[in-house]
């Protein structure tokens, strides 16, 4: 079997494109912190000593909750149990973990889709024997365990048993749940390979016949040549249309098979399970997505104008949208330069936030290069509390690459700080969790903004921030109406590839307005948005993210003294407390709706500017 986890760190030039020589040494991640490779004996020891944990765990516990509970050591005998299933949860977590991590370096080689998919199979079958516990749980009297969670050493659990209380009335007997999970591996879990696969093993013809993967042909639609990227466009949308007929058929069953699993469960709406996970009320997200639709015109309508403008047009074809400036000069941005950057942003609002992002690069916890077969985007990877996290970009030398890093690195000083709360309450709802990301971000655009002092560079700078702003918090509350839309329509019959199409075209149409040209091959675009297979409607988690990080960065900038220490302190929590809760030491509260305006109001001032220097 291929073990690439076995051989040491390389560094190396990524292998795209023009400029790989400039990008200098990109590092590749380390996974034997994990495991020593997929044939270790540790990890065949792990999955062995995790499924006979969690039989006898089964054998120990199940059935026997209730009891526990009433008796007069009920908050340690609990605790116990607890602990004891928070430990197997780590270690699953760890095995799953690597796994996972292993396959995203190269989804298209067969021995490590087949190591993937067999952990996953060993994985279902352990954590069967753990799906009892919870449930369980949530059967005991309220009152006796509130009381047992009222004293230590349960009370140290209580967020957890708190979260898990929400889940309730949505609950379906044992032997139900049961199969909904094994279920997973044939079911969404499959559909969900088939995607990341096929994604994988895409070729575009870009370059006078050079094919090249769907990172490196996207990377191109910021490339200063216009007839690069129109180009770029034309493959884009001529390789998706000619896989249209699966991704269809992708969607169409993701979305049914989600339509079963809330209408056995009695979610009302199509996004209720998604607001339930993040631990959000459904109001909240509902005026967050109606402020930003009333705010397109005023901020994607308005910005796309201007930008049209610069070019010397009415309107911009769609492979125009994100285009660097004309002319303002572009350079490849060296990933020694990128790491400077980033750490630099970061040390300057704390120390201690640097010294957390700097172990990503010294201890080999990033994984840079585009390859191909690699998963594209970027992603950080929590792992679990007892190893740490790792970090995925394709970088490519791009602003927005830097930008990439310094988002990804928000991710993982956040996975690091919420850690020592454990397996079952490291994890943050996804509303939160793209809050240090975002933030890394702002720290590292406004360090760079104040250096800058050629007015060129400067505009050139702003208009990327208002882009990347238009794209976190525009663009995912359309790809939001989208989902919404396309899982409404499933309720009611399976959807042809031109059905699909057409509700992209609308909202899209919607959202960027009429100084974008939505014009033949876009309509095929959705195609490619893992988030839409991977994770149902959590796009929103990038606008809340976005406009609540300009909410805090306000904070931060009229703060004397004692943002870090509360910032942090957020950070810290991980899933423990609710959003409200973590937000009132700023004065914050997102349940208002008028919270919201502070965020958009932001972008709006950075449009201004930059029409001020038109």
């Amino acid at each position: 079997m291929t073990r690439p986890v076995d051989r040491p760190a390389i560094l190396r030039a990524a292998q795209s494109g023009g400029g790989a020589a400039a990008l200098g040494a990109l590092p590749e991640w380390d996974l034997s912190h994990l495991y020593p490779g997929t044939d270790s004996p540790e990890f065949a020891a792990d999955l062995a000593r995790a499924a006979e944990q969690a039989r006898d765990f089964a054998a120990r516990y199940r059935g026997r909750l209730a009891g526990l509970a009433e008796g007069p050591g009920a908050s340690a005998a609990l605790a116990e149990a607890v602990k004891t299933y928070e430990a197997l949860e780590d270690v699953v977590g760890r095995i799953m973990s690597y796994a996972g991590l292993v396959y995203a370096g190269d989804t298209t080689d067969p021995k490590r889709a087949k190591f993937y998919g067999d952990t996953q199979d060993k994985v279902t079958a352990i954590s069967t024997d753990l799906l009892f516990f919870g449930l369980e749980l949530n059967r005991i009297d309220a009152a006796l365990l509130a009381a047992a969670a009222g004293t230590a050493p349960l009370s140290h659990w209580k967020p957890w048993l708190d979260d898990l209380a929400r889940d309730k009335p949505y609950q379906l007997e044992d032997r139900i749940e049961q199969l909904f999970h094994e279920k997973s591996v044939t079911g969404h879990g499959a559909w969900n390979r088939l995607f990341d696969e096929t994604i994988a093993s895409l070729r575009f013809p870009v370059g006078g016949g050079e094919e090249q993967t769907l990172e490196q042909t996207l990377n191109r639609l910021q490339d200063a040549d216009g007839a690069v990227r129109k180009e770029a466009a034309e493959a884009l949308g001529t390789v998706f249309r000619r896989n249209l007929r699966t991704f269809g058929l992708i969607t169409n069953t993701l979305a049914k098979d989600k339509e079963i699993a809330d209408r056995w469960r009695g979610f009302a709406d199509v996004a209720d399970s998604r607001h339930l996970a993040n631990r959000v009320e459904r109001e909240v997200v509902d005026a967050l997505v109606a402020a930003v639709r009333e705010a397109y015109p005023r901020l994607s309508h308005r910005y796309y104008r201007l930008k049209a403008r610069w070019f010397g047009r009415e309107a911009l074809d769609y492979w125009d949208r994100n285009a660097p400036l004309p002319q303002v000069e572009q350079r490849t941005i060296p990933w020694e330069e990128a790491r400077d950057t980033v750490l630099s942003a970061y040390g300057a609002f704390s120390p201690e936030m640097a010294g957390i992002a700097r172990r990503f690069f010294d201890e080999r916890w990033i994984d840079a290069p585009a390859r191909p077969g690699k998963a594209p985007g970027a992603f950080a990877h929590p792992t679990v509390p007892s190893a740490h996290p790792y970090v995925l970009v394709n970088y490519q030398g791009k602003p927005r690459d830097v930008m990439t890093l310094a988002h990804e690195l928000g991710h993982g000083v956040h996975q690091v700080l919420a850690a020592p709360n454990g397996a079952l309450m490291a994890p943050t709802p996804l509303t939160l969790a793209e809050t240090a990301s975002v933030f890394g971000e702002m720290l590292t655009f406004r360090k760079l903004l104040d250096e800058t002092v050629d007015p060129r560079q400067r505009k050139a700078m702003l208009a990327a921030k208002v882009e990347d702003m238009i794209n976190t918090v525009v663009r995912q509350i359309a790809f939001y109406s989208f989902e919404r839309k396309v899982h409404e329509a499933r309720r009611t019959g399976e959807l042809t590839a031109e059905d699909l199409c057409e509700l992209w075209l609308s909202v899209q149409s919607e959202s960027l307005g009429p100084a974008i040209r939505l014009g033949p091959g876009y309509e095929t675009f959705w195609a490619y948005i893992p988030h839409f297979i991977h994770s149902p409607f959590y796009v929103y988690a990038y606008a809340f993210g976005d406009c609540l990080v300009n909410s805090l960065y306000g904070v931060y900038q009229n703060a004397a003294t004692g943002f870090q220490e509360r910032y942090f302190a957020l950070l810290s929590a991980g899933g423990t407390k609710h959003h409200s809760e973590l937000l009132k030491p700023f004065g914050l509260d997102a349940r208002d709706p008028a919270f919201w305006q502070i965020g958009l109001t932001m972008i709006e001032g950075l449009i201004a500017e930059l029409e001020g220097m038109a």
